[in-house]
């Protein structure tokens, strides 16, 4: 966590942040996934108002085992530079939330503790509207933007063009301040993408596509969520004991995708086998080939376990090295960024069975002998 103070120009919450709740605080939350640099988006961010700006402020992210696909929470806190932050608890009750990645909605409540006059920032390629209907939303600003297309054409991430987002809808915010700390960030490594991601922020703040719905008079916002523990001291099961093994197929890991997909071509698939020992979340979809061994055929991916890692498309790829992949056809070639929980045609279907294995079940593995037991295929 760190926490920045500076000195500034003395004055009310009122008089520097438009907005600010009854405690003189502007809150800030993103959500996001690891990978997609919601927590630097935030520090720079907080380093914007308060060393430049002359504001008081906070800025704390929590994060699991900081690995790319995991969820991410980042939390800016601003005030007016006579107010001290002594808090650093998670924001409940923000003005503004930015969603990193559309498909967190489907996992939990990404808009929960928004106020009713709040925005709520979605990069999506979906409209206000839509975005308002799919959360119920029934107040406030609800604010869209392609941030992902703009990264993906400026060969940036996606954080630099969301901060662009965040820049407009908060009018305290000076754009040319965060550009200056975007700048000094990253030219003490990555000088050669200060041009690239400035671009970014200037598209993001520029595209930006907003939709405002008046609040009724007393609607009390969105209400809050907190995450109750699973287990107390009294109901602990023991430990080390893995109680619901295999669950993997109940849930839904589609979150994890930054915007990458390989793309399987069957016309081109000799059935090496290599894709799947390079993927590392069993990914690739097997049949039989009438012969009683498994993993022979290729069928395709299923998506949702697909993380969008690129191994298979950089390494699977038989007489070719992998800085030539991206750029010559092969069976897994990087397909176009697709939205969350899309299906790429010739791939598996939610149920776990590919659609053109024609209700064959789902076969993972390799096609080396030495890695089946049992008459199944291991890792």
């Amino acid at each position: 966590m760190s926490v920045l103070a500076a000195a500034g120009p003395v004055g009310t919450g009122a008089d520097l942040l438009p907005g600010a709740g009854d405690d003189g605080f502007f809150g800030i939350r993103f959500e996001s996934i690891g990978g997609l640099g919601a927590h630097l988006a935030g520090k720079m961010l907080a380093e914007a108002g308060v060393l430049r700006q002359g504001l008081n402020g906070a800025h704390f992210s929590s994060y699991g085992s900081e690995k790319k696909g995991t969820p991410v929470k980042s939390f800016v806190r601003f005030c007016a530079a006579d107010r001290e932050v002594r808090t650093s608890s998670p924001i409940e009750k923000p003005q503004v939330v930015a969603v990193f990645h559309e498909a967190l909605a489907r996992s939990y409540d990404v808009a929960a503790g928004l106020r009713p006059t709040g925005t709520l920032i979605v990069n999506t390629r979906s409209s206000p509207g839509e975005i308002r209907e799919k959360l119920g939303l029934r107040s406030g600003t609800v604010a869209v933007l392609d941030a992902l297309g703009i990264a993906l054409e400026e060969k940036t991430r996606v954080n630099t063009a969301m901060l662009g987002a965040v820049a407009r809808v908060c009018p305290f915010i000076d754009a040319d301040a965060v550009k200056d700390v975007i700048r000094d960030t990253l030219s003490v490594r990555y000088a050669h993408l200060v041009d690239a991601n400035l671009r970014t922020f200037d598209r993001g703040y520029r595209e930006l596509r907003l939709m405002t719905w008046p609040a009724a008079p007393g609607e009390p916002g969105r209400p809050v969520q907190r995450a109750a523990p699973a287990f107390g001291y009294l109901d602990a099961p023991i430990g080390g004991v893995i109680l619901d093994s295999g669950n993997s197929i109940l849930k839904n890991l589609s979150t994890s995708r930054q915007g990458f997909l390989p793309a399987y071509d069957p016309e081109t698939c000799v059935h090496c086998g290599i894709c799947d020992i390079v993927c590392p979340d069993l990914c690739f979809v097997w049949s039989d080939d009438g012969e009683g061994e498994p993993a022979v055929r290729l069928l395709g991916i299923d998506y949702n376990y697909c993380k969008g890692c690129l191994k298979c498309s950089t390494r699977a790829r038989p007489g070719r090295s992998p800085n030539s992949a991206r750029r010559t056809a092969g069976p897994m070639q990087i397909a176009s960024r697709s939205s969350a929980g899309s299906r790429t045609r010739g791939g598996p279907s939610d149920d776990g069975r590919t659609a053109g294995a024609e209700g064959r079940p789902r076969r993972t593995g390799c096609r080396v002998p030495h890695r089946q037991r049992d008459g199944r295929a291991v890792r």
